[in-house]
C-alpha cells in the first residue's frame, strides 16, 4: 500500500505515496461512487443499483495515461471528441476480473502521475494479488455491489491496521 488521494489529508509530506503503475493499493479513506460491469441495463440488479452504474463495452476505458485530458477516467471511446491516451484499462475483459465492481474515488481530481483507475473488483483467485486495486471473490463482490447505496455514501477504509489505529480517533473511523 501507498497513500493514496481520498477523504483525509496525510500527516507527513515524507510518507509513500501512491503513483501511476506502481502496483500498490492507496491507502486512506475513500468514497465508493459507482458500479460497473457486464450486466446490461434491464437486468433486475441494474434496474435495483443504488449507484450510478456503467455497462462494459468493448468501447469503455478507464484512462491511465497520465498525459492525458481524460486521466483517471472511465470513459466511452466513441464519446471522446479525439483520443490523447497511450494506455488505457480495458472494461470489458474476457478474465472476468470486471464482469462487477465499484469505482474507488482515490484522485478524484484526476491528478496526472498520482493513480488512477483504482477499482473493487473480482479476483483472479485468493491470495493473488492485483495491480493496485482491492478484489475480492464474485459471491462477495456481488453481495457487496447489491447492498451499496448512494444515500448512504459508501465509503471503504483501506489502512494497515496500526495506521487504523493510530487515525481512528481524528478520522472519526468506525
Amino acid at each position: 500500500m501507498a497513500w493514496g488521494i481520498g477523504l483525509h489529508p496525510l500527516a507527513h509530506a515524507s510518507e509513500r505515496r501512491k503513483q501511476e503503475g506502481d502496483g500498490c493499493a492507496p491507502a486512506g479513506v475513500f468514497a465508493i461512487t459507482a458500479l460497473f460491469g457486464e450486466a446490461g441495463p434491464a437486468s433486475a440488479f441494474v434496474q435495483s443499483a443504488r449507484l450510478p452504474y456503467r455497462c462494459a463495452s468493448a468501447r469503455l476505458k478507464c484512462v491511465d495515461d497520465p498525459a492525458s485530458r481524460h486521466y483517471n477516467q472511465i470513459i466511452d471511446q466513441e464519446m471522446a471528441d479525439a483520443v490523447d491516451w497511450r494506455s488505457h484499462e480495458e472494461m470489458l475483459r474476457e478474465d472476468e476480473r470486471y464482469v462487477i465492481g465499484a469505482v474507488i474515488a482515490h484522485n478524484a481530481a484526476c491528478r496526472p502521475g498520482e493513480g488512477s483507475c483504482i477499482f473493487l473488483h473480482v479476483w483472479q483467485a485468493a491470495g493473488v494479488p492485483t495491480a493496485g486495486c482491492t478484489a475480492a471473490s464474485l459471491a462477495d463482490m456481488t453481495e457487496i455491489c447489491t447492498w451499496l447505496d448512494a444515500a448512504s455514501h459508501p465509503l471503504i477504509i483501506q489502512l494497515p491496521e496500526a495506521e487504523y489505529r493510530r487515525r481512528k480517533d481524528a478520522w472519526n473511523l468506525p
